[in-house]
């Protein structure tokens, strides 16, 4: 039976925009860079790991820091593309396993509801020499980080991103339903109306707030400080989580909220441990140099016992609002 496929399907490898001075990291090039290193060493000591980039001198540019930190060149790849930003969980394929073969699924980005530029990101999956088919769907718009599988044919998302007008609003909820169904092949879809993160752009994806770690537990964000602007939302979140837990036979793992951590201007960042990327053998999972980190990764770890749990600081990643799982698409056996 087809199924889309979950994250923790064996990988070919995973997939990065390195960031440049034409992204919106230019203000903070350095530092984001010095994050991607870390994430390009962790991926590629263990399976390949292809990297979109500008250009030649781009390229050049990245293979010398590479090459600086000791990175296993031998897996890394390489395709030169022109994009917006670095966000590839939002515009990379979506992989669906048809039984011996698997086929892509490549949707329409519109920068989170048009609040960014993004079609040049909405291009770029399309020119990736993939060895499988690769179906575009440019009369739906969905971003990868919006929905969980648990590879089991079931979804989980937020009603506050799919459901929101600025991406699909000649859509109704049955109606997104039936194209989730008839493009991944799934079977029920679990609807969170709650949870937000402060200062995310994204209209509440579920990789920041609820993930699968296997297909019978779900890490989420929980907070427990009455005096903290998520506590309401997050609260009445885990309770959704909690009745879906007893009727699905869940595992629940809450993963503590890190004190909140602002930008220059003020604002809050999104700062979560939900967003963390599962590979061959490895869970990358997002640090901010926040007391709360140590206890995040041993309760990951608890959950995925199989898997070596490696803390990647991603400080730098949440002053553009995103963190781990946003940069990074896994990319499963048999596409390159």
């Amino acid at each position: 039976m087809p199924e889309f496929l979950p994250e923790w399907h064996p990988q070919w490898g995973v997939m990065i925009a390195w960031p440049h001075a034409n992204t919106d990291w230019v203000s903070l090039l350095q530092h984001a860079e010095n994050c991607y290193v870390q994430i390009a060493l962790a991926i590629s000591a263990q399976q390949q790991l292809l990297i979109i980039h500008q250009d030649i001198e781009h390229k050049a540019h990245i293979q010398q820091l590479l090459q600086a930190h000791n990175a296993n060149l031998c897996n890394i790849h390489w395709h030169q593309s022109a994009y917006n930003d670095t966000w590839v969980r939002d515009y990379g394929p979506l992989a669906v396993s048809t039984g011996n073969t698997i086929e892509l699924h490549k949707f329409t980005f519109n920068g989170w509801g048009n609040k960014f530029d993004a079609e040049l990101d909405n291009q770029v999956s399309v020119h990736v020499p993939w060895q499988a088919p690769l179906n575009i769907h440019d009369d739906f718009v969905l971003e990868g980080g919006a929905i969980e599988s648990d590879g089991r044919r079931n979804l989980l998302t937020t009603e506050a991103c799919l459901l929101n007008p600025n991406r699909n609003p000649r859509l109704n909820r049955e109606q997104v339903e039936e194209r989730l169904r008839d493009t991944l092949n799934v079977r029920q879809i679990w609807w969170l109306k709650h949870g937000y993160l402060a200062g995310d752009d994204t209209d509440s994806h579920i990789d920041t707030l609820a993930r699968f770690c296997n297909a019978y537990t779900i890490a989420y964000m929980q907070c427990n400080d009455p005096e903290d602007e998520h506590y309401t939302a997050l609260q009445a979140m885990e309770q959704e989580l909690f009745n879906l837990a007893s009727h699905e036979g869940f595992d629940l793992l809450p993963l503590p909220l890190p004190p909140a951590q602002f930008a220059q201007d003020g604002h809050r960042l999104p700062a979560t441990y939900a967003n963390f990327l599962i590979i061959n053998h490895r869970v990358l999972v997002p640090t901010y140099n926040s007391p709360t980190d140590e206890a995040a990764l041993e309760r990951i770890a608890s959950a995925m016992p199989d898997y070596q749990v490696i803390g990647i600081d991603c400080r730098a990643l949440i002053e553009q609002h995103g963190s781990l799982h946003c940069v990074t698409m896994q990319i499963p056996k048999g596409v390159l």
